[in-house]
């Protein structure tokens, strides 16, 4: 069974990739079949983890594919040299989801590149662990919620004039959105309202032609791992899973590429669970 190292543990938000020990496994494990082929994609945080293996797994179908990040930048660099060797284009934007500017500019300029778009996908998130609710500031209620469900809002409303039937929306939502967590309270809550939003805004887009759906992972090692939790929890990641052990991003960006292809066609208003066999009710 794979062991990860407390000794990595970050004390930044978001968490780094090329400090994580062991380095998550984002590599596509199957060749492509042009299930993308000539699309554009937009993925918020695709520097890294489950944004990273989807960008690549979105390469390797045919797309081009920009990536949205706060400020990693040697991941960013990491992942436009992945995107670039499965042969597409790739580009990379520096800011913060949770400004509404931010994301209007980004889309415009992912347009003004690659002349359309066609699959968004809202991964960028972050948390922080702690034991006490009570010792959850206000501050960190509020970046929490502007990053994770503030930031999917104004992305969808920065891409909406620009998408048009066909085009998929996948939203990254998470198993603590069914089940909770004690330690990431405000976390889950977000979570939550992203799995409404989904649901909500599948209904309000499908006369356009446009789908929504959502990928709500369980426990995947990712950089919000070293960057959320202390040593023991780091140590002990995802071995309370039915299947014992944590995802690996691989594991999850199959799922989004399902949502962003036509091999879902009539999915809407969804949500998928690669969380490792938790019992949880769509």
């Amino acid at each position: 069974m794979t062991q990860f190292s407390d000794d990595r543990v970050q004390e930044r938000q978001p968490g780094l990739e090329h400090e994580m020990s062991p380095r998550p496994d984002f590599a596509p494990r199957f060749a492509g079949s042009c299930r993308l082929k000539g699309q554009v994609a937009l993925i918020t945080g695709g520097d890294s983890g489950i944004g990273r293996a989807a960008a690549v797994l979105f390469a390797r179908e045919g797309a081009d594919v920009a990536i949205l990040y706060r400020d990693e930048d040697q991941d960013a660099n990491e992942t436009l040299e992945a995107i670039r060797a499965e042969g597409r284009a790739a580009m990379a934007i520096r800011g913060d989801v949770g400004s509404k500017a931010f994301c209007v500019d980004a889309v415009g300029r992912v347009v003004e590149k690659f002349g359309a778009l066609h699959v968004l996908v809202n991964n960028a998130a972050e948390q922080h662990a702690q034991d006490n609710f009570e010792d959850v500031t206000e501050a960190q209620i509020e970046a929490t919620f502007r990053t994770n469900i503030f930031g999917q809002m104004f992305m969808v409303q920065a891409a909406l004039p620009h998408l048009t039937e066909g085009a998929k929306i996948i939203c990254l939502t998470s198993v603590t959105a069914y089940r909770g967590q004690d330690l990431l309270i405000d976390y889950a809550a977000t979570k939550g309202a992203i799995l409404t939003f989904v649901r909500g805004l599948a209904h309000k887009l499908a006369g356009k032609g446009i789908r929504v759906n959502g990928v709500a992972p369980g426990p995947i090692w990712t950089p919000l791992i070293p960057a959320s939790f202390p040593p023991d929890k780091v140590e002990s990641f995802g071995k309370s899973s039915t299947l014992g052990r944590p995802g690996q991003p691989n594991e999850v960006a199959p799922s989004i590429l399902f949502l962003a292809c036509a091999d879902s066609s009539f999915m809407t208003g969804h949500v998928l669970h690669p969380d490792g066999g938790e019992p949880v009710a769509d």
